[in-house]
């Protein structure tokens, strides 16, 4: 396998678990019920700055994972099966109606007039379950042999951040339309699709903290 194709495989497989974690279409009713009563251009500003704080939130977590491990003197395996069991949680509470995922935002009262970081960017986009994800191809990132490999996966990783914030913000800006197209059951079978994925990428992340606790990581 070349050395082109290797990283742009670790680019899609960052922004498909970041896609399936974060689940855009699942934010669509939140993002319209705390954005009601707002005019067009306040919309498209919750919506930017909620993919900026988000991406940064993201990014930090890539770019600090490692060293807050070796702080806590967490090693790769141990936080590799955390994230695991906290990601298929997150997948089977999503696939079977629960309603207390980490990733779902509290209710709160619209009686202010910016969202875009909390509840909308932390914990709707960037929450638990997304940071246990990034902190996870940190480690990762940080296990390649190379100083090479180690800077185009993290390249490749901070463009899947960038990607799945556009995404974020794309759902964000079109929520009226995508809500009418979807339906409740579209918003319904959709979440449940992403629960199972992110139910199968949770095992995934077991599995590779099960094989570094053996060789020693």
């Amino acid at each position: 396998m070349s050395f082109e194709i290797f990283h742009f495989q670790y680019f899609l497989a960052g922004l498909v678990s970041l896609l399936v974690i974060t689940n855009p279409p699942s934010k669509i009713p939140l993002f319209i019920s705390l954005t009601q009563g707002m005019d067009d251009e306040q919309r498209k500003s919750q919506a930017k700055w909620a993919a900026i704080y988000s991406a940064i939130i993201m990014f930090i977590s890539l770019l600090a994972g490692n060293l807050l491990l070796a702080f806590f003197g967490i090693s790769y395996g141990a936080l590799r099966i955390a994230g695991g069991f906290m990601v298929a949680v997150i997948g089977y509470q999503m696939l079977f109606g629960q309603q207390n995922a980490p990733n779902k935002a509290p209710l709160v009262r619209r009686n202010r007039e910016d969202y875009a970081f909390f509840p909308i960017a932390m914990p709707m986009i960037a929450g638990p379950g997304t940071m246990a994800v990034i902190i996870g191809f940190s480690t990762e990132i940080a296990e390649y042999p190379t100083w090479e490999d180690q800077v185009a996966t993290f390249f490749m990783m901070t463009l899947a951040i960038i990607f799945c914030s556009m995404v974020c913000w794309a759902v964000m800006r079109s929520a009226d339309f995508c809500a009418r197209k979807l339906g409740p059951s579209g918003t319904i079978i959709v979440s449940k699709l992403m629960g199972f994925l992110l139910v199968c990428i949770g095992v995934q992340f077991i599995g590779s903290g099960i094989r570094a606790f053996m060789t020693g990581a």
